[in-house]
């Protein structure tokens, strides 16, 4: 039986990537691998039961997917996320077209 999905997304910089998930989203690093010093790394976050793997590996996935994810309390998690004032990041509400549900 299928039990979870567990995304891979493409990173290029380190400390960027853990920037934006660790210190802005919130999640937690679980695991880092790399296959020696100098290799591309490949790590696992969490946060609320949501895996995520984050990979420099060449192939391991495209640059640019997306994903989403289920969020409740959605309006208070915007404001957080505005509060930290991420200069790449303005999260706006909107209501995706014949959806019931609000997206960040």
């Amino acid at each position: 039986m299928l039990q979870e999905i567990i995304p891979i997304l493409r990173i290029f910089d380190e400390r960027k990537a853990k920037e934006f998930y660790l210190d802005y989203l919130g999640f937690h690093l679980d695991w880092e691998h790399r296959f020696e010093p100098g290799m591309p790394l490949y790590m696992q976050l969490s946060k609320s039961g949501i895996k995520l793997h984050l990979s420099e590996h060449h192939g391991d996935c495209c640059p640019g997917a997306a994903i989403r994810i289920g969020v409740k309390g959605i309006r208070s998690f915007q404001k957080q996320l505005i509060s930290k004032k991420n200069p790449y990041s303005r999260p706006e509400l909107r209501r995706p077209r014949g959806k019931a549900k609000n997206a960040l």
